[in-house]
């Protein structure tokens, strides 16, 4: 029997806005498993972003929340950092542009798993080669500009499971790269989380990307979940005609195909 990570019930996150409120998500129910691979998607303001935050803790502090959040697959409330790794969007913008990115590394390691300087580093190197990062030595002493869009966010991985976290939250981390080196960073992340047995909550808008490898999609629209269901299954025979409609949308020439069967 398949254990639970997390259980989210009628989840609700309201944004204050200029002019009154903005509603984000909308009485949201969602399981989460351990080591399942979650494939999140949905056009931009459905909510996807927002789930990602909520599940981290990372909300602004005038977000009202209602609803709740469980955590039977912790003993304890998990902590951003520690129990849950974040990827986002612009790793150039979550890297630190005046420290080099293998100090960057090192200290989340001594902070969260309590390792020497030299023990960190070590980590530190040994991650930027897990990333496939070329030259690690040298990119230990890299600033985050002096590398390519795809090493960065490579950097940003490696930040992210430097603490060895069990849950890897991944919020559009390659919307802003070529499809090359999308294709390349989704086959990294997939590879990490099966080898380390984490739990990968994947934020898109592309379902075609997402179906390469998610164990499962969810559909947001509008701050609501539409639909959720095994990756062949939901593509195979979507419930409600927006998914329908998503999947139509990405039938075309240059879009990777969907996938026909289970997810290898």
């Amino acid at each position: 029997m398949s254990e639970l990570l997390a259980s989210l019930r009628d989840l609700t996150v309201t944004y204050a806005a200029e002019q009154g409120t903005h509603l984000a998500l909308d009485g949201l129910d969602l399981d989460i498993v351990k080591g399942e691979r979650l494939a999140v998607i949905g056009e931009s303001g459905s909510g996807k972003s927002t789930l990602a935050l909520a599940l981290g803790g990372l909300l602004p502090p005038e977000t009202h929340i209602e609803g709740s959040i469980g955590w039977p697959g912790f003993a304890a409330q998990p902590q951003p950092g520690l129990d849950i790794g974040f990827v986002f969007q612009d790793a150039g913008a979550s890297l630190n542009p005046v420290i080099a990115v293998g100090r960057q590394i090192t200290e989340i390691a001594r902070l969260h798993l309590g390792l020497s300087r030299r023990k960190a580093r070590e980590r530190a190197r040994a991650l930027l080669a897990r990333v496939r990062i070329p030259d690690p030595d040298t990119a230990l002493a890299a600033f985050p500009h002096q590398l390519s869009g795809g090493q960065r966010q490579r950097v940003a991985i490696a930040a992210a499971i430097a603490a060895k976290p069990s849950l890897l939250i991944a919020d559009e981390a390659t919307s802003a790269l070529d499809t090359i080196v999308q294709a390349e960073i989704v086959a990294l992340l997939d590879e990490l989380v099966r080898a380390e047995g984490m739990t990968l909550i994947f934020i898109t808008h592309d379902i075609a990307l997402a179906s390469g490898f998610a164990d499962r999609i969810v559909v947001l629209r509008d701050a609501r979940l539409v639909e959720t269901g095994p990756t062949a299954a939901l593509l195979g025979a979507p419930k409600q005609a927006y998914t329908a409609k998503l999947l139509a949308s990405h039938i075309g020439l240059d879009t990777p195909p969907l996938v026909a069967g289970e997810p290898a």
